[in-house]
């Protein structure tokens, strides 16, 4: 597993955004999130050691623009040149996670066909309004590797629809981690496992909220218990 961040920064777009982990990460350090940042690194994946190896070994998976979206206005300019760093290096599997899906085709890459196979993009949805909206647009683009994200979940949603056609590899499902964190239910999450189930989709709970709901008590958990009580519910696919 490697990380790579060709830019930093980013703007709010919807409602998943308003306890946003980046914006109050650099809240904390007086840093102002709206200011999209090229990285000094912006070729990390093209870094060799002294013995001409590659630094990020084949075979990884890359987590990409978890400090950013991939798909952000401002880094219109450097995006051609992301996606040709990720050509270069076919023996890595990159993944990154937008709620711009809308802005998928600016930029894309001529050779970009029907996707490249070492790419994975998945979609972020948090409601039914914007499932409804990203995803009947995700749904039609040429991307080899889909999945759904649905974190942080604020309310129950339907997939079903989207998982029919078989495209849609993962479905993720978490909750909001802040002190004023809108509420999970877990009966939302449970709704979201069946649903996978039945169209044989894999399915992750990934974390709880800080503020959970279990058959109608809601708890107040702390941050290190999010993924570790996700996990003990024992229901991913």
């Amino acid at each position: 597993m490697a990380f790579w961040n060709p830019w930093r920064g980013c703007h709010r777009k919807s409602e998943g955004c308003r306890y946003c982990y980046i914006h109050k990460g650099d809240a904390r350090r007086g840093v102002d999130t709206n200011m999209i940042i090229r990285s000094e690194r912006f070729d990390a994946p093209l870094e060799k050691k002294a013995n001409g190896d590659w630094k990020m070994k084949s075979g990884q998976i890359v987590y990409v623009c978890f400090s950013s979206d991939f798909f952000v206005e401002d880094a219109d300019p450097w995006r051609p040149e992301a996606w040709q760093i990720i050509r270069q290096r076919p023996d890595l599997h990159f993944l990154f996670l937008t709620k711009r899906i809308e802005r998928f085709t600016v930029g894309l890459p001529e050779d970009w066909g029907n996707g490249y196979p070492n790419v994975t993009i998945g979609c972020t949805v948090e409601n039914q309004q914007r499932a409804d909206e990203r995803l009947t647009l995700f749904s039609t683009l040429p991307i080899v590797h889909k999945n759904i994200i649905c974190q942080p979940m604020l309310e129950a949603i339907q997939l079903e629809d989207w998982l029919k056609s078989g495209e849609i590899e993962l479905v993720v499902a978490g909750g909001e981690s802040d002190r004023c964190a809108r509420p999970l239910d877990y009966a939302w999450i449970v709704d979201l496992h069946d649903q996978c189930q039945r169209q044989n989709t894999h399915f992750e709970f990934r974390q709880c909220g800080t503020h959970f709901i279990k058959d109608g008590k809601c708890y107040t958990l702390p941050y290190k218990e999010l993924c570790r009580q996700a996990r003990k519910a024992d229901i991913n696919l």
